[in-house]
């Protein structure tokens, strides 16, 4: 079936952009034909509430173009007024949703959004669906209207929720690499660098290969241990959510593998590693190899790459007491006062963040203040 190789066409295209963000392109295209839709959008935001909302990045394409300034446009002129955000918001993990059950029947009636703006972006047919992104965040994906009258038939939803699970694995890898300083860096520089700890596993789930970072965590075991070849937890409830994301990524003979994420548990007082699962596509030659089935991101708070305070000054045009403050390094048992900076590194994901309608402008430029990074999550301000 056409839309069968579609599908597993998008799988491998969204594996190699998880660490290749220029190989991105090609994905949505792909996923239009899965669907039989016209177009499709990504979204990732916080989890603040509505009067708070942080966007981190609006991806639009439509049949594989490019259509950048529709959610700039959006999200300016519409946003403000369109009813269907909120109640999106409410909707259960997972849920596919027509345009219309987005609005009430009285909005239909009266609503800009319903009636000018969904026609104007090919969506006044389509679908929604939200996901439980990393650390209480939203990952929303829109698709537009179907390229014909057959509509949205049970096998083009079905299509729709099979490829759900490998977007949030996208959005995750991609949050955690932002978390470990490493967004951007090839595959040879995660392979070779000491921000994230990296494992190559073959199709046994055996472990083929390690970078620096990767065998100092495992050679203390703490956390994570390596016995045999093999990669296990500390405790037996990791281990079997460990093994079950293994055997999630890398499945027995046929089929697609798919990523997926966990926290693992350490000594006390340390924070928990996060740890990301992503099956590899046999057409991914920035490896060298078709021996190497997964890849393992290993991402320890503890040795988190130091900012630096010319790169934040410049980037956000803050003073040097601004700056200070902002890069300076935590006492021993307190959370660090920046995480990360959200303008440069999410703008390499993609699509300049938006600020929400109102809120405040040197907020909204500055940095993500507030937890440490082992809960996987993208950072915000806090309280």
């Amino acid at each position: 079936m056409p839309e069968l190789d579609a599908f597993e066409r998008f799988v491998d295209a969204l594996h190699e952009a998880m660490l290749d963000d220029a190989r991105w392109p090609p994905a949505p295209a792909l996923m239009d034909e899965a669907f039989g839709a016209t177009g499709n959008l990504l979204t990732f935001e916080d989890g603040s509430p509505e009067d708070n909302i942080q966007f981190f990045f609006a991806r639009n394409y439509c049949r594989g173009e490019d259509r950048a300034a529709w959610p700039r446009e959006y999200y300016r002129t519409c946003y403000p007024v369109d009813e269907s955000p909120a109640r999106w918001r409410q909707f259960p993990d997972g849920k596919v949703v027509p345009t219309a059950d987005l609005f009430s029947e009285a909005e239909r009636g009266k609503s800009i959004a319903y009636n000018a703006a969904a026609p104007r972006y090919e969506h006044d047919n389509g679908l929604s669906v939200r996901l439980d992104g990393p650390g209480g965040s939203r990952i929303g994906r829109a698709i537009a209207n179907p390229i014909d009258s057959g509509g949205w038939t049970r096998s083009r939803v079905h299509m729709i929720r099979r490829i759900l699970p490998h977007l949030r694995q996208y959005v995750r890898v991609r949050s955690a690499l932002v978390d470990a300083g490493a967004l951007g860096a090839s595959a040879i520089e995660l392979l070779t660098g000491a921000r994230t700890g990296v494992v190559q596993l073959d199709r046994r789930a055996r472990i083929m290969e390690a970078n620096d970072s990767a065998r100092k965590l495992l050679g203390r075991r703490d956390g994570l241990a390596d016995p045999g070849k093999e990669s296990r937890a500390a405790t037996p409830e990791d281990n079997d959510r460990l093994q079950a994301l293994l055997a999630g990524a890398l499945p027995y003979l046929v089929g697609r593998g798919v990523g997926g994420s966990m926290l693992m548990k350490r000594e006390a007082p340390l924070p928990r590693l996060a740890l990301h699962v992503m099956p590899m596509s046999g057409r991914d030659v920035a490896y060298r190899s078709r021996r190497v089935a997964a890849l393992v991101l290993i991402v320890d708070p503890v040795s988190r790459a130091r900012i630096e305070p010319d790169l934040v000054r410049a980037m956000l045009g803050l003073t040097p007491i601004e700056t200070e403050i902002a890069v300076r390094e935590p006492e021993p048992g307190r959370r660090p006062a920046v995480q990360k900076v959200w303008v440069g590194d999410f703008r390499r994901l993609g699509g300049a963040r938006q600020p929400h309608p109102g809120a405040r402008t040197r907020e909204n430029r500055a940095l993500c203040i507030g937890r440490p990074p082992h809960d996987c999550g993208p950072a915000r301000s806090d309280p």
